[in-house]
């Protein structure tokens, strides 16, 4: 079944009783965030800029976040040589409850934090995004560094409006992919460097209110095919999809949009082949990892247990037009979340 209603007018988010007006999906933020709308209690409230920097050598990854009763800041390099590996430190917040001021939209703006130990500010401006950041110790007593400018032209975005099943509950994310990636990361007297030919990042922009108990699953990746940008966003298990679906591919700064993905996970462990197949026989992937950056945090009422795992997928993908496009041992990375917060 498809389930792809377009939101194309502008107006706020919410409405008067703090329910989202118009569920659906949408090339821009048209729907209008607007924190005071919010019915639900503060520490409800779940703000969020996440962005990946990737390429087939190395990746770094970088979050502000305000989730109500508690604030995650964090920061992950991951390396995909012979020897894979992965350290991600964080930085938790008690009770932040909109003090770190995250602004309503992704266009404008500055997202920054800062303590005694890391300085971290995501700054738009004229078409690009520049993460610049310093966490001093950031592993084994060494600090890590970055400042990574991402080109981003007129192009779409896949936004979603996505209702749960219970009052005031919602989700408003955007997902920005083929951003083009300059700039450079260093840790332990390593430079790694980021070629835009080849080399992308990825914002995931969320705000809303969600339910205490979700598993959700999220993959996403950009290649350069021949000079053409070209991405992928798919995901599901959250929410209320009945108006819509998060299931895009982005091609030369457009979106095309897709139906129903399943992702088949393996029985015995995450490191081995996943599958990828389409209701609409539009996304038809294998996907091989390399590396599994696996958390588990069990503080009782706050549970997390992550999978996001990094690896190389090829198959086929058809553009709206039915343009078929061919990709072979593409870098991306493919997830499955159970939170509990």
């Amino acid at each position: 079944m498809s389930r792809n209603h377009e939101v194309t007018t502008n107006h706020p988010l919410l409405g008067s009783d703090g329910n989202l007006v118009e569920p659906g999906w949408s090339r821009s933020l048209v729907q209008e965030y607007d924190r005071s709308m919010i019915k639900a209690p503060k520490w409800r409230i779940k703000e969020w800029d996440y962005y990946l920097v990737l390429s087939d050598s190395f990746a770094g990854a970088f979050t502000i976040s305000d989730d109500g009763y508690i604030g995650l800041q964090s920061v992950s390099l991951l390396v995909f040589d012979d020897k894979p590996w992965e350290h991600t430190e964080t930085v938790l917040n008690a009770f932040p409850m909109g003090k770190l001021s995250l602004p309503s939209s992704s266009t404008t703006g500055i997202t920054k934090y800062s303590d005694n130990r890391l300085q971290m500010k995501f700054e738009v401006n004229e078409g690009k995004r520049r993460i610049t950041c310093h966490f001093d110790n950031f592993y084994t007593g060494k600090p890590f560094e970055c400042d990574i400018s991402l080109n981003q032209p007129d192009m779409d975005s896949m936004v979603i409006a996505t209702p749960w099943n219970k009052n005031h509950a919602f989700y408003y994310n955007q997902k920005v992919n083929t951003m083009r990636a300059s700039g450079y990361m260093e840790y332990a007297g390593q430079r790694y460097e980021f070629n835009p030919k080849t080399d992308f990042g990825t914002l995931d922009w969320g705000r809303g209110v969600w339910t205490y108990d979700n598993t959700w699953y999220w993959g996403s990746g950009n290649i350069d095919i021949d000079g053409n940008s070209f991405g992928f966003n798919i995901g599901y298990g959250f929410g209320n999809t009945k108006a819509a679906t998060e299931n895009v591919l982005f091609y030369n700064g457009k979106v095309h949009k897709l139906d129903d993905i399943t992702f088949h996970l393996p029985e015995k462990s995450y490191l081995e082949p996943w599958k990828f197949t389409s209701s609409d026989k539009r996304f038809e992937m294998d996907f091989v990892p390399v590396l599994d950056r696996s958390a588990c945090l069990d503080y009782k009422l706050i549970v997390s247990d992550q999978h996001q795992v990094f690896g190389k997928m090829s198959g086929t993908a058809v553009l709206d037009d039915g343009t078929k496009i061919s990709v072979k041992d593409m870098m991306c990375f493919a997830e499955k979340v159970h939170n509990r917060y």
